[in-house]
């Protein structure tokens, strides 16, 4: 069996007393993670990560599970629009996926 391994870059950001309050992930232009701490959502947190990731790593695309229509909007609302759909995700499971690209 073959294996492939990319690299994912981490990005983070940190608040006042130096802890975590978000994370991404990119390789080759996609947005492979977003993760925002619940107790610090709704503070501009993702968007300034997400615009970071865009201005900085070039990040064009995203894939977003579609049941989690908070992503969805987030990203729509971030000039992302649905290119394609997948029934399932990476594992072969039944979880459908929305394939978003960056408008340009």
């Amino acid at each position: 069996m073959t294996e492939y391994f990319h690299q994912v870059n981490l990005f983070c950001h940190k608040d006042s007393n130096l802890e975590i309050t978000g994370f991404m992930g990119i390789a080759d232009n996609n947005l492979e993670m977003l993760f925002i701490n619940p107790e610090s959502r709704g503070k501009g947190i993702g968007k300034e990560l997400l615009m970071y990731g865009i201005e900085q790593q070039k990040v064009k695309r995203v894939d977003v599970n579609e049941q989690n229509a908070q992503a969805v909007g987030f990203y729509k609302h971030m000039g992302f629009h649905i290119v394609n759909r997948s029934e399932f995700d990476g594992t072969g499971k039944p979880y459908p996926i929305l394939h978003m690209e960056l408008k340009c």
